[in-house]
């Protein structure tokens, strides 16, 4: 029986638990916090993470407790379309990260769990993982942006690079509000998008310029940055709870060389972190636990974790470099580049519109060894 350490609880960690122990693995999560916490906002599952959750046999749960945003689009400030979603049903799925969270932590054997397991970077060389996780067939770094394990395997890894933006997410009860299309308004250089998540709860997130580290009464600055744009944000806004607004900086990681270096490998934003503009930083994160059960339960893990590498690390570069050029597009604040750009837009066939989407969606899952270990 092989067997694998985890590094990190979140989805991209959980997610290649299931995969594993599915495939007969000896699986390890270690999480840093004191619990497997089932919280944040929104997200979106777009059809390529739901065939990647088909594969672990999650997909249908994820489906139920998910909503259709319905046709969705973009706006400008005054209210007026700028482009129309494609209204692809099977295309995306808006739920609570709680929700995908809880399905992914009730399918991975509860003795693989374990919490308060922090790992200090200086000292995690190859000898120290042999000490405190036993010897391993695999180490997967699923511990986010600011990976340990990266730090202390990817020694020439570029710094993650802030991009001037901050993001802020919450949801709240949909009582009150009156029904809605859900949608992206953009307007001076700022970006603030509300979706239905199911019939009783709305998804609200936003972006904007601002400096590093800074820190603020939440709700207090966001309905000062967007509460006079068009509805319904000024009613949702209206509505929030202080306590339910998150707030992150936006980081991207400078695109590494390989995601794997000997028997250990990164997956999610350890192995890509990106700007969270296309909705597809779960969602890449989901295709790379997939991919990596999947390979890895073949005859040759070597083999197979250099096709991990080959296989996944160009699309997921390729999907951040996308997120961040949709980031710089989205908050363009210069009259006439918005001008230029509401109107290119606006002229843009749908057609082609779909069939950048089906690129980007496009993921075909590896195939299933004919012989594992």
């Amino acid at each position: 029986m092989r067997t694998a350490a985890i590094i990190g609880g979140g989805i991209a960690g959980l997610a290649t638990a299931v995969g594993l122990t599915q495939r007969g693995w000896r699986v390890q999560v270690f999480e840093q916090a004191a619990a497997f916490e089932t919280v944040g906002a929104g997200i979106s599952i777009w059809g390529n993470a739901l065939r990647a959750l088909d594969a672990i046999g999650l997909g249908d749960e994820v489906r139920a407790v998910g909503a259709r945003p319905g046709i969705g689009g973009f706006r400008d400030g005054r209210g007026d379309w700028i482009m129309r979603g494609s209204g692809d049903p099977d295309e995306v799925l808006v739920l609570h990260r709680a929700d995908l969270l809880k399905i992914l932590l009730a399918a991975v054997p509860a003795e693989c769990l374990h919490v308060g397991a922090r790992l200090d970077p200086a000292v995690f060389d190859q000898t120290e993982v042999d000490r405190m996780l036993g010897a391993v067939d695999l180490l997967i770094g699923a511990d986010g942006a600011r990976s340990g394990v990266r730090q202390a395997f990817w020694p020439d890894a570029k710094p993650l690079r802030y991009t001037g933006n901050t993001t802020w997410r919450l949801t709240l009860p949909a009582e009150g509000i009156a029904p809605f299309d859900g949608c992206e308004t953009w307007r001076d250089g700022r970006v603030l998008g509300v979706f239905p998540m199911g019939e009783d709860q709305i998804y609200c997130y936003a972006g904007a310029r601002a400096a590093e580290g800074v820190r603020t009464d939440e709700l207090t600055e966001l309905r000062w940055l967007f509460g006079a744009w068009p509805d319904p944000i000024p009613q949702i806004l209206a509505a929030a709870d202080p306590a339910a607004v998150l707030r992150h900086d936006v980081y991207t990681l400078p695109p590494l060389r390989t995601f794997v270096r000997d028997k250990v490998a990164l997956v999610g934003d350890a192995a890509h972190a990106m700007a969270p503009y296309l909705g597809q930083g779960g969602c890449q994160a989901i295709e790379d636990a997939v991919s990596l059960a999947i390979l890895a339960s073949g005859p040759d893990l070597a083999l197979a974790l250099q096709e991990y590498d080959r296989t996944r690390r160009p699309r997921a570069q390729r999907i951040a470099e996308r997120s961040l050029a949709t980031a710089r597009m989205a908050q363009l604040s210069a009259p006439p580049l918005v001008a230029i750009r509401n109107q290119a837009l606006r002229l843009m066939p749908a057609s082609l519109m779909r069939r950048g989407l089906a690129r980007m969606l496009h993921w075909p899952l590896p195939a299933e060894p004919a012989t594992s270990s």
